[in-house]
């Protein structure tokens, strides 16, 4: 099924509509339960078009990550639902949720006891954040980028690109996937917390040793838009370098366009997959985007559907 895939048109992979609707949805780390409920919706509605049929797992003992397990697996997709994003505090005071970028005048949006929200972020003297709106905003509510999804021929660019594109190629890779496990997971932007019990699930139920991470990385000095995805050979962790090896050697062997990162810093449930006492490999693959953590995160579209490819390919081949 994925070897096909790579002849399908990009028109034909690409699900604009889809990506869109996820980067409305405000779910930032601690609060996913919108993403886990639209993905629950979107599961059920859709698994019948699907070549093979998963098995689903959510619930208590999942908190609110979901675990979707095709045939017999051998590798699983880890994405993210969670975003960045802010907490109120007290005296309109903000506090960050994960690493977002902050600029005077960027529109905030969530919900409290009073109603809909759409403030103003403030970027005070002392560096603190505070919000700007007619009225004081319930301590803990979480507050997220206003979005704004656009697209030109070449590129898409909207908040929460990261992670919502990790998610949705997750979903693309889903409708052809035989033998896998994908994985939804929470709190990544914010230290994880959930990958180490769901790496237990995978490895005592299924005995799974093999993960990819469907994640967005950055554009740098040497991870450019339009020259493929990325594929990580280490960022503030480090993957065993054998298992990386054979990723690179099966996207060569297929002749696919793609990068390779380098970076000190960083990181992604790959880190947390690490940590986990299981021997369990991981690699980061992801498209690159430019204005990280902000209400513009851009990916170009030839590097998306390089990721699709690379991913199909892998979940057949591993």
């Amino acid at each position: 099924m994925a070897i096909l895939a790579l002849n399908q048109t990009f028109q034909q992979i690409i699900n604009m509509e889809l990506l869109k609707k996820m980067c409305r949805i405000e779910a930032p780390s601690g609060n996913e339960v919108a993403m886990k409920d639209f993905l629950l919706g979107y599961i059920e509605k859709n698994k019948s078009k699907w070549a093979f049929k998963p098995k689903l797992f959510h619930g208590k003992a999942f908190q609110d990550c979901i675990v979707l397990v095709f045939g017999k697996p051998r590798t699983a997709i880890f994405a993210h639902m969670d975003s960045i994003g802010f907490t109120v505090r007290y005296n309109k005071q903000l506090i960050k949720i994960g690493g977002p970028q902050t600029k005077n005048g960027y529109k905030l949006v969530g919900t409290d006891s009073k109603g809909k929200i759409e403030c103003t972020l403030k970027v005070n003297k002392d560096k603190s954040l505070s919000y700007t709106f007619k009225r004081d905003i319930d301590r803990g509510t979480m507050l997220t980028f206003k979005p704004d999804f656009r697209e030109t021929k070449d590129f898409v660019q909207c908040c929460y690109m990261d992670n919502r594109l990790g998610v949705w190629n997750a979903l693309k890779v889903a409708e052809t996937l035989k033998d896998g496990i994908i994985v939804f997971s929470c709190w990544e932007e914010h230290g994880g917390g959930s990958v180490e019990y769901l790496t237990k699930f995978i490895y005592k139920k299924y005995k799974v040793q093999q993960t990819l991470i469907s994640d967005i990385t950055w554009v740098t000095e040497g991870v450019q838009h339009g020259k493929g995805v990325a594929i990580s050979l280490r960022d503030s962790g480090l993957p065993r370098r054998s298992y990386v090896n054979k990723i690179i050697s099966i996207a060569k062997k297929h002749k696919l366009t793609y990068q390779l990162e380098v970076e000190a810093s960083g990181g992604s449930d790959g880190n947390s997959v690490q940590r986990s006492p299981y021997p369990i490999d991981w690699c980061f693959i992801g498209a690159p985007e430019d204005h990280v953590h902000s209400p513009d995160e851009k990916v170009h579209k030839k590097d998306i559907e390089s990721m699709v490819k690379l991913y199909k390919v892998l979940m057949e081949e591993l």
